[in-house]
């Protein structure tokens, strides 16, 4: 039996938590994710930016709300993943998205920006999927949690190591 792209992609019923979901690659995989039958939840750091973003989607006909928060403090983290439930019921697609940068020379990159983009890139997500894990997927024994990584994360700079962080943080 052939079937279609759609049948194959159907998350009609399902939910999705989009991190940095108001603009660029998040809003877009939120686009993909809603156009599929996903009912979405985006968040980034400005509510301005998710207003404009889901606007987007609703006119597209995609099920979306939106909540600010700023996935590199713990507390905006339990205070997004703890909402998420409310409104959606439960998260079946949890996308770790939300990211940072910060281009400095690796010998004096500074260390508060070090601990800014580790805190968002890897330990955000860390905190994000396991409370979402353990209050909602695990019990269910169901979900998927897509981590964000970049190309960068692989190589590297060779001009310097300039975005040293970014690279270490995003090769996963």
């Amino acid at each position: 039996m052939t079937r279609t792209v759609n049948q194959l992609f159907d998350l009609h019923g399902k939910t999705a938590l989009v991190t940095g979901g108001s603009r660029g690659l998040g809003l877009q995989l939120a686009h993909a994710l809603g156009e599929a039958g996903a009912r979405l939840l985006l968040s980034s750091r400005k509510q301005a930016d998710l207003d404009e973003a889901v606007c987007e989607l609703q006119a597209a006909g995609l099920q979306a709300t939106a909540l600010a928060a700023d996935c590199a403090k713990e507390e905006d983290i339990h205070r997004l993943a703890e909402q998420a439930l409310k409104q959606l019921g439960h998260v079946d697609i949890l996308v770790n998205n939300a990211g940072a940068s910060w281009g400095a020379p690796a010998e004096d990159h500074p260390l508060e920006a070090w601990d800014k983009v580790m805190n968002l890139n890897v330990r955000g997500y860390f905190l994000l999927s396991q409370f979402i894990g353990k209050h909602d997927m695990i019990g269910r024994r169901q979900g998927s949690i897509i981590n964000i990584a970049s190309i960068a994360g692989l190589g590297g700079n060779p001009k310097g190591m300039n975005m040293i962080a970014y690279n270490t943080s995003k090769g996963r």
